[in-house]
């Protein structure tokens, strides 16, 4: 089942964007009323993203979630009180039909992209899946993950493109692979954030460079890119996860203004 978007036919780029994971109801429903009201400003087809739990961690005291059926219910409640689409990340079969009664969108994470078993699943609940490339996969090769899901039966398989791995602690973009990916004929999207991460770091803390958010949005938009993933928080310093490379929400709007006459101009050639 396609999730229902507002905003589809003003042509304008899609964005998933939220906090990087449920910290609380209070904070989520604070983030997801601002970007609904952003995006209906903007009239900019919109998805919220949250995690309800946090499987790839660096050290076992990094935080992982409040709870799962506590997190999927925010995340139902703000689906349905904002009249917005959800999307949250999965880790296993099991969890792909407790998330699917939850949220519009089953997100794959990078890690995972290659468990048959996994996209299988996720396929199967009747919801989209929104795989996230491996940071080392070729473009190319990304094919036959959507392929495992098409072909069991799901109705989309949206690539996620962040980063390749770049020796031990660096991520770099090849930006032909939106491109290369757009071929197999589904959505491709560009995270912003994860793509500028700088993991495994000594202290077990993962690093960022979130100043490089704008350039490869903007890197993006210009190779025509189909979305935007961009995680965001009104206070990344305090945030329990991946705060490092969060974009703080006042940011945002300024940020999606530039893009958008970017967008412009990049449609009319």
């Amino acid at each position: 089942m396609l999730p229902t978007l507002r905003y589809t036919d003003s042509g304008n780029f899609l964005l998933i964007a939220g906090p990087c994971a449920i910290e609380g109801e209070e904070m989520a429903f604070g983030i997801a009323r601002q970007l609904t009201a952003l995006c209906d400003k903007l009239e900019i087809p919109f998805i919220f993203k949250g995690s309800y739990r946090k499987a790839n961690r660096s050290r076992l005291d990094s935080f992982t979630g409040i709870g799962d059926e506590k997190a999927l219910r925010i995340l139902r409640r703000i689906r349905d009180e904002l009249s917005i689409p959800v999307l949250t990340d999965i880790h296993s079969v099991r969890e792909a039909t407790l998330a699917a009664a939850y949220v519009d969108v089953l997100q794959i994470p990078a890690f995972l992209c290659r468990q048959t078993d996994l996209l299988v699943a996720a396929a199967q609940s009747g919801r989209v899946v929104n795989i996230k490339k491996g940071q080392f996969m070729s473009p190319d090769a990304m094919r036959f993950a959507v392929d495992k899901v098409i072909l069991s039966g799901g109705k989309a398989a949206w690539i996620t493109e962040r980063g390749t791995t770049f020796g031990y602690n660096d991520l770099i973009v090849d930006f032909r692979g939106i491109p290369q990916m757009q071929t197999f004929g589904q959505p491709v999207i560009m995270d912003c954030t994860h793509s500028l991460q700088q993991p495994n770091q000594s202290s077990g803390v993962t690093g960022g460079q979130p100043a490089l958010i704008e350039t490869i949005a903007r890197a993006a938009i210009a190779v025509g890119a189909d979305g935007l993933f961009i995680e965001t928080h009104p206070n990344p310093a305090i945030a329990k996860s991946d705060g490092a490379n969060m974009l703080p929400l006042p940011r945002l709007e300024p940020l999606l203004h530039k893009l958008l006459s970017l967008h412009k101009v990049v449609r009319t050639f």
